[in-house]
């Protein structure tokens, strides 16, 4: 069953959903017969987890997995290491990156180093359909993916929403532990994504906890 492949400390926080994490593993299983590709892989669709609950210090919110095998890896945003070719979403991220701090770590595309400073990259939709951007909107998601920001919430993370579809779950998280902003995709950086300058604002709003800023 697919809630076998949360991680266990998710799965205590989420064992309420169990039910309705399977019925979409059952939906996908099906399509998946019928032909189509799902992506990511079946082991990477919880890999934003791989993070406890305690040690999440920032969520930044996707939208779903890139509808390409090459680029969907099961962390909002990035992708698996590479010398070009990068999505359009990404090079504006680290672009505002290099005009914000100065310097990056994320040339080649790979932001699983975050992650292990405790910066979860989630979607709100966790699969999505090979060549099919947003195929998956329906199945159900953003129950889990809700419940997931919202635990990160209660454990004072600091969110970081691009865009309506992350937008949705600023609710959940009081005025100085949320940024919200554009969408870095190219059909939007330009309206405010470019020269917001998120990252120094997370890492003042770590600093001045006293928590270790993210080597962006």
């Amino acid at each position: 069953m697919l809630f076998s492949l949360i991680p266990e400390p998710w799965q205590l926080h989420l064992k309420v959903h169990e039910s309705k994490v399977n019925e979409i593993g059952v939906t996908l299983t099906k399509r998946a017969d019928s032909g189509e590709r799902i992506l990511p892989d079946r082991k990477y669709v919880f890999r934003a987890l791989e993070i406890q609950p305690k040690d999440v210090k920032v969520l930044i919110i996707g939208q779903d997995p890139y509808p390409n095998a090459q680029d969907a890896c099961g962390l909002s945003f990035s992708v698996t290491p590479r010398k070009s070719g990068l999505p359009g979403s990404l090079m504006n991220i680290q672009k505002e990156i290099m005009t914000d701090i100065g310097s990056t770590n994320t040339s080649n595309g790979d932001l699983s180093r975050w992650a292990k400073q405790g910066v979860m990259l989630l979607n709100r939709t966790l699969t999505v359909t090979a060549g099919d951007s947003g195929s998956h909107s329906n199945l159900g998601w953003q129950e889990i993916t809700e419940e997931i920001a919202r635990v990160c919430a209660e454990q004072g993370a600091i969110a970081l929403l691009w865009g309506n579809s992350a937008r949705e779950l600023a609710h959940l998280f009081a005025d100085n532990r949320k940024i919200e902003g554009v969408h870095p995709s190219p059909l939007s950086a330009h309206r405010g994504f470019l020269g917001s300058k998120p990252f120094s604002a997370i890492n003042q709003m770590l600093v001045d906890e006293g928590k270790a800023g993210i080597n962006w």
